[in-house]
């Protein structure tokens, strides 16, 4: 579909209010489109459904999805420029973080870390929130720009009329699916890239990293087969680095037991999963909401052939179809109303962590969502 058509579809399945997600994954031009044919709020029980879902850190709240069989799918390829205009704000002094909203993050930081000392909880994340104002919200606008900077994530636009307006980047898998194969990932550690796509790693980084391979690892082993950790590698979302170590294997159980064992990861919520989550909802001071839960393809059908020779009559012969699942860590995201959006970052807390570093580190973080809005 021309792009142009697939984004007036877009714009005006906004315009009438009717949900609707628009996606890219990581190292490709395609954009896809699901378009819901009314307003219904559809959710998944068991995720043995076919669509498009979107999950809340909570996994106690309900999973939405946007099914197959209400929709209309298109695709489209999209190669963005820099002439998309820009994004009108209001007094860019409203997006600077308060000396207060330092000062909670930081104690709170350094409660973390003191209950790291005295408790079993080895990592826990400290996430918040940071508004800015916008004088006018465009969703589609905002997607082709994140689309534009971030060609290594998983880009993401999604609305429901009931539910509300979440935009993102996200460099972190849950969980790929094909058939009865899998591959995962365990991602930690950040800093600044500053030109060096290998530079060095901080204990604290690297620990942490270790931290959350041998959680995914030991919490899918009685779930899976032929287990396999693949080597630490430094990877570039935008302007950030992280330490990403690849984790495959195949399914022996169904696809709801391999997300409840991996959701919230390590990388988003701590260690052991249900301390550290315990701390976060008593301490944070504010609801995630889809913040760190996660989205994708769910149950798409997926065709194949061996042979890729478009003119050989015999490929239809050779073609099978695969059953996949894409889903995605909902990080590097914002909310949007009509006035405002809401920025969500946050950073893995361990015992060597260094308050004023972990508020720094959410700065950067939040900066690279900006680069969307200024």
């Amino acid at each position: 579909m021309d792009s142009d058509d697939f984004f007036e579809i877009a714009s005006a399945h906004f315009e009438d209010a009717l949900p609707f997600v628009l996606y890219s994954k990581p190292q490709t031009s395609v954009v896809k489109g699901l378009f819901q044919n009314d307003s219904t709020v559809h959710t998944s029980t068991d995720l043995s459904e076919s669509g498009f879902i979107f999950a809340p850190f909570n996994s106690d709240a309900p999973t939405i999805l946007i099914p197959i069989n209400e929709s209309h799918a298109f695709e489209t390829e999209c190669f963005t420029s820099d002439k998309l205009g820009k994004i009108e704000t209001y007094n860019s002094k409203e997006t600077t973080a308060s000396i207060e909203v330092k000062a909670f993050h930081v104690e709170l930081v350094s409660k973390a870390i003191k209950t790291i000392h005295a408790t079993d909880l080895k990592k826990v994340v400290i996430s918040r929130k940071e508004t800015v104002s916008l004088a006018k919200v465009s969703p589609i606008q905002l997607f082709k720009r994140l689309l534009e900077v971030y060609t290594s994530a998983f880009v993401y636009c999604w609305y429901h009329p009931k539910i509300g307006l979440w935009l993102g980047a996200t460099p972190e898998t849950l969980l790929s699916v094909a058939s009865n194969r899998f591959k995962t990932m365990a991602l930690a550690g950040t800093q600044e890239y500053t030109g060096n796509d290998n530079p060095q790693w901080g204990g604290k980084e690297t620990e942490e990293q270790q931290l959350v391979t041998d959680y995914i690892a030991e919490s899918l082993k009685l779930s899976v087969n032929n287990l396999s950790i693949g080597t630490t590698q430094t990877i570039r979302a935008g302007n950030l680095l992280h330490l990403q170590t690849m984790i495959s294997g195949t399914i022996d159980s169904n696809l709801k037991t391999i997300v409840n064992a991996l959701h919230p990861t390590p990388a988003v919520c701590g260690l052991p999963k249900i301390a550290a989550k315990q701390f976060i909802i008593n301490n944070e001071n504010y609801k995630r909401e889809f913040y760190t839960g996660f989205l994708g393809e769910l149950n798409s059908k997926e065709k194949t052939t061996r042979n890729t020779n478009r003119r050989n009559v015999e490929n239809s012969v050779y073609s099978s179809v695969k059953t996949v699942s894409n889903l995605y860590v909902n990080l590097r995201c914002m909310q949007l109303t009509d006035v405002n959006a809401s920025i969500y970052v946050g950073g893995g807390i361990t015992k060597d962590s260094n308050p004023e570093s972990e508020w720094e580190e959410t700065v950067s973080k939040s900066e690279t969502m900006k680069k969307v809005l200024f």
